[in-house]
């Protein structure tokens, strides 16, 4: 099963499951954004909204995009926000915002299931204003080398969803060589994960 297909099949049920990364992804969000006040957000892997009420709240434009139009439906049911703007599209392709237009861009969940992570960054660069940042969460590359990825259950049969590994590294590179700097990165570990491997990684960068 493609991507796309695959969370637009898990969308009817996505946030039903038990899932401790979502819930995780979300506490780590709000924690690092909830202070932030901006005028232009853009919001990467939207899915069916998790993290969007947090963005209506701390921006004054949102615009959430999600290639799965299962997940953009149940984000578009769940929250009526006048500020934010739903939409289907495909990030590793041109995003269809202007140059230094965004103060804020956010990815939770999604740089799994992207191959070359070069790309996003780019264009990271490209619409951010200066002093801009753009906010990773995702699944920590310690959890990918022990085989963990996006999956869900479906009438007794577990999707396992296609995803890439990026280290740590590859994150930072790809930011230093589109001039974007580290400020803060951070692991996150479920209240259920004692004794085991960060279940996040997040990271902040600025365009400076």
């Amino acid at each position: 099963m493609k991507i796309q297909e695959a969370y637009t099949d898990w969308s009817t049920t996505y946030d039903l499951d038990r899932n401790l990364t979502r819930d995780l992804d979300r506490l780590a969000t709000r924690e690092t954004l909830s202070n932030l006040c901006c005028k232009s957000i853009l919001e990467l892997g939207c899915g069916t909204g998790k993290n969007t009420e947090l963005l209506a709240q701390i921006g004054e434009r949102v615009l959430a995009l999600d290639f799965s139009e299962g997940m953009i439906e149940k984000a578009r049911e769940k929250l009526s926000f006048d500020n934010v703007t739903f939409a289907v599209a495909d990030i590793t392709q041109p995003w269809v915002c202007e140059d230094q237009s965004i103060d804020l861009v956010t990815c939770n969940l999604v740089l799994e299931h992207v191959r070359d992570l070069s790309f996003i960054f780019r264009e990271a660069y490209r619409v951010l204003v200066e002093s801009g940042q753009f906010f990773i969460s995702e699944l920590h590359p310690f959890r990918q080398y022990q085989g963990t990825q996006a999956n869900f259950l479906r009438n007794q049969q577990r999707t396992e969803i296609q995803a890439f590994v990026h280290h740590i590294s590859d994150f930072t590179s790809a930011a230093a060589a589109n001039h974007l700097k580290l400020a803060r990165m951070k692991e996150w570990w479920h209240e259920e994960d004692q004794n085991k491997p960060p279940r996040l990684v997040s990271f902040m960068f600025d365009k400076r």
